[in-house]
């Protein structure tokens, strides 16, 4: 795995049902919605920190989470939730 892109989890909780669509469609194009307000990327820092100064103006609480090597090892999906992002891509057929 790149040490520049890693696993990244953005969830955020805002009441402004404006503000919170607005917000889901920035992620979107960033990231795969793992739930509602749950999102999951793999990003640099860089990259992230910019993706953050975007979402700024609209935001009320969002946490990032880091899930280094080790963590993604020990991840699971259960149910029919999606399958964790992997550097390699998947496609759907």
């Amino acid at each position: 795995m790149s040490r520049s892109n890693r696993l990244r989890i953005l969830c955020y909780d805002i009441s402004c049902k404006k503000w919170r669509r607005k917000i889901a469609r920035l992620l979107e194009d960033k990231a795969s919605r793992v739930q509602y307000s749950v999102f999951e990327t793999r990003l640099s820092d860089g990259a992230l920190a910019r993706l953050v100064d975007s979402l700024e103006p609209f935001l009320e609480g969002l946490r990032v989470y880091t899930i280094g090597q080790t963590g993604e090892r020990h991840c699971e999906v259960h149910g029919a939730g999606i399958p964790v992002e992997t550097e390699t891509g998947y496609w759907l057929m």
